[in-house]
């Protein structure tokens, strides 16, 4: 029997064929851990731990890779608040994603590598693409020139022309606002990191880039994530890897949406329920069957009833 899977750069299902006969690598989109898991963000995990399983039973040797995006916007804006050190809420809800993981039943990755780790990675990428013309330093920036990269929004079917101008805010020297950020300068307050460009912080889209390349190598078979990730996370991680030189993901797979009254679950819109809380009330093989039962394409509306 043949696995198939829907591949949403080809935007058809494909037959599974793994680079490695055997063999099947996968990179999920893991936490951005700037606060405790809800159902939303658990139900990525759960679907690629059914996903794994399935290969496994299959007979294929799987890596599991699933990181942790423990520096953001949001996790230094919720340090200054909470006048907490950075790292302290980041660890505090990475050990609440992980509690969800194990409480729902899913496998642990093979490798949990956070950004924060490999930063010398990122630096060598950076370094690459400068080399290669895809990207530029400006003003303790790296910026990615989308311009330079034929293949950008591909994987989301869009044209560049058509991109609404990000607000670009803190993000000086752009040769074109649609150009992303790689590397953000230091900013009074903010953790850093020292890199040839200047001190600064990794932008969210190159951890991943360097992070996948670093454990499955410069080609592997599938990388997943949540619907809401195709742009602009995995398009510009795309973009990244294949000028930096790489084949990358083969396949690319995603999740869709737990909602409540038709809007995505979301911490910043007060619609979110906790994986903490949800177990409270309901068993969590309950939990784990009402989360995977559903196809992983289609939407979960959620209601108590």
């Amino acid at each position: 029997m043949t696995i198939r899977l829907y591949d949403t750069g080809a935007r058809q299902i494909r037959d599974f064929t793994p680079l490695v006969p055997g063999c099947v690598s996968i990179y999920l989109c893991g936490a951005t851990v700037q606060a405790a898991p809800h159902i939303g963000h658990i139900r990525s995990g759960l679907n690629f731990d059914i996903l794994r399983r399935w290969f496994t039973h299959r007979g294929y040797d799987v890596t599991f890779v699933r990181n942790v995006t423990d520096i953001d916007d949001k996790i230094i804006a919720k340090s200054a608040a909470q006048n907490r050190p950075w790292w302290a809420i980041g660890y505090e809800n990475e050990r609440a994603f992980n509690t969800g993981y194990d409480v729902l039943g899913c496998l642990p990755p093979t490798y949990e590598p956070r950004a924060t780790g490999h930063v010398p990675e990122m630096i060598e990428m950076m370094r690459g693409l400068i080399e290669r013309g895809h990207a530029y330093a400006s003003e303790g920036n790296v910026y990615f020139d989308v311009r330079s990269f034929p293949g950008y929004l591909q994987l989301s079917n869009q044209d560049i022309d058509d991109l609404r101008q990000p607000s670009g805010e803190g993000e000086t020297g752009k040769r074109d606002p649609r150009d992303f950020a790689m590397w953000k300068a230091v900013k009074p307050g903010e953790p850093f990191w020292e890199t040839p460009w200047g001190p600064g912080r990794p932008g969210w889209h190159l951890e991943c880039s360097a992070m996948a390349h670093k454990y499955l190598g410069s080609a592997f078979d599938i990388h997943g994530g949540g619907l809401d990730l195709v742009f602009p996370h995995h398009e510009n991680e795309i973009a990244q890897a294949k000028a930096y030189g790489d084949e990358f993901a083969e396949y690319w797979v995603h999740n869709a949406w737990v909602t409540m009254s038709g809007e995505k679950m979301s911490k910043s819109l007060g619609n979110s329920v906790l994986v903490s809380e949800m177990v409270k009330h309901w068993r969590p093989i309950v939990l784990r069957y009402y989360l995977g039962t559903p196809h992983y394409r289609s939407m979960i509306e959620y209601s108590e009833e």
